[in-house]
């Protein structure tokens, strides 16, 4: 008996371990998209550069207070459009939203097919007081030095919105037009949330009726080093977004002479609520957008990353651990709690009798603004502590199919630009202006089709944003190639 049970146990053991092999070694072997040609455009590169350089000296700064924003950039940007892009504003049609944002419409031969739309928008965040000094070269001259064009927008976003007009511009010239109708959709205040550009530009379309297959803005970009093992370099195309809300903590009490202080006061409690925020994460899960991505690396992770991959039914709460140890990994598998402002007290021998946090809330596809408040309230369980939900800017958007047109047709234009990369569906962690526009079509996707270094990665809103020279071109080619290939026929049809 004990010896069927040892044969049993073997067998067991040979049986589980066939299986986890088998899994690795088929998900190690997946397929790639195969590149698309490139249309045979003449790109004058110089003169782009030259052009992209210029568009980053127009102030076009986003502030919250909008009595702040210098309307007359933003006339002087759009002049600056319509003289360096002659074709597309000869042939297209073109209307602007809300003063300054633009709509662009490019007429296809067969309107009765759904519409593509490529996005981006205008407006830069403002360079923050004191850290003037810090630039390499001023934020707003946009200077071409050392191999790179400098300036406030370089990344985010002007690339995107000049490199879609110079794709457009030289597809016009060589006589290309469009099969399906294409809609080019500029905003000029996504750094405050898009509500005057993005989100009133989608109305319209709307109110219109206008059917759209997919649609591309800004979101990852083509990198190395974001995921620990792997080498290869990463064209990040992002499926979804997070959702964004803030949560106000506050306490009121008896304020008072510091010499004379209270056992309590309302700076602790509210303090004390912020540690249990920090202490109390809400649950990490390894689903939806996470494990496509996960499938999608796998042929490029060590053989004992991917056999954990493969075989999550068995490794699940190990890759999970593993993800939690990065705050980029960790807040791809749960929606993060992080307490960003304090106010309290107005001169230091003064206990104050008000304080309060703000908590900014990401949120992951699946959750609800209604779960966070349940976690917040359980964690909280001093009633002299208020736990209110201030806003919610954005829910978490419906996930973009990676089997549709849309994501197939961006994933072949990568591949031809970037033929050293793997293209993979990715989770993006911020909010752009691509959540309103889910209210036209599921499939929206999120990609900057340039190659940018971690140290690059981290002038995003912060001193000394530039973009190399070669990626300017690169821009331009990427869209030159999505929109031939999914305007010019019936690839473009979801």
């Amino acid at each position: 008996m004990v010896r069927w049970s040892v044969l049993g146990g073997i067998a067991v053991v040979l049986v589980v371990s066939a299986v986890v092999v088998y899994r690795t070694v088929k998900l190690g072997a997946a397929h790639e998209v195969e590149p698309l040609p490139q249309p045979p455009l003449l790109l004058d590169s110089a003169a782009i550069v030259q052009r992209f350089a210029a568009s980053l000296r127009y102030r076009t700064i986003s502030h919250q207070d909008t009595a702040q924003v210098e309307a007359a950039e933003f006339e002087r940007f759009h002049a600056f459009l319509h003289q360096s892009f002659p074709e597309v504003h000869r042939q297209l049609q073109r209307e602007r939203v809300s003063n300054y944002s633009v709509l662009y419409r490019w007429r296809g031969t067969d309107t009765t097919l759904p519409a593509i739309v490529l996005m981006g928008h205008m407006d830069v965040v403002p360079v923050e007081p004191g850290t003037e000094d810090s630039w390499k070269y001023p934020p707003f001259d946009g200077v071409i030095a050392e191999g790179y064009v400098w300036g406030r927008g370089a990344i985010d976003d002007k690339i995107t919105v000049m490199g879609i007009l110079e794709a457009a511009e030289a597809l016009l010239r060589s006589g290309f037009r469009p099969v399906r109708d294409v809609y080019f959709c500029f905003g000029h205040d996504e750094e405050v949330g898009g509500r005057h550009g993005a989100q009133r530009i989608v109305t319209l379309l709307r109110q219109r009726g206008v059917r759209v297959a997919w649609v591309l803005d800004e979101g990852g970009a083509v990198t190395t080093g974001v995921f620990p093992g792997i080498e290869r370099p990463l064209a990040l195309v992002g499926i979804a977004e997070k959702g964004y809300m803030m949560v106000e903590l506050s306490a009121e009490g008896r304020g008072g002479h510091s010499s004379t202080p209270p056992r309590e006061s309302p700076l602790g409690l509210v303090a004390a609520a912020v540690a249990a925020v920090e202490r109390s994460p809400l649950p990490a899960r390894l689903e939806g957008v996470v494990a496509t991505l996960l499938e999608a690396l796998a042929p490029e992770m060590p053989f004992p990353q991917r056999l954990m991959v493969a075989n999550q039914w068995l490794f699940k709460g190990i890759v999970l651990r593993q993800l939690q140890q990065t705050p980029r990994g960790n807040a791809m598998v749960r929606t993060t709690l992080a307490p960003t402002i304090f106010h309290a007290g107005v001169k230091e021998n003064v206990i104050p009798s008000v304080a309060r946090a703000a908590i900014n809330v990401r949120l992951l596809p699946g959750d609800t603004p209604e779960e966070v408040m349940r976690h917040l309230r359980r964690i909280i369980p001093d009633r002299r502590v208020k736990v209110q939900q201030q806003s919610v800017l954005s829910l978490p958007s419906p996930v973009a199919d990676v089997g549709a047109v849309g994501f197939q047709l961006i994933q072949g234009a990568a591949r031809t630009v970037f033929p050293e990369a793997r293209v993979v569906p990715y989770l993006v962690l911020g909010a752009t202006d691509a959540r309103y526009y889910t209210a036209l079509t599921p499939n929206v996707y999120r990609f900057l089709p340039v190659r940018l270094t971690p140290e690059e990665y981290q002038t995003f809103h912060a001193p000394n944003e530039r973009l190399r020279l070669s990626e300017v071109l690169q821009a331009v080619r990427f869209y030159a190639t999505l929109l031939f290939h999914g305007a010019g026929g019936s690839s473009g049809t979801p």
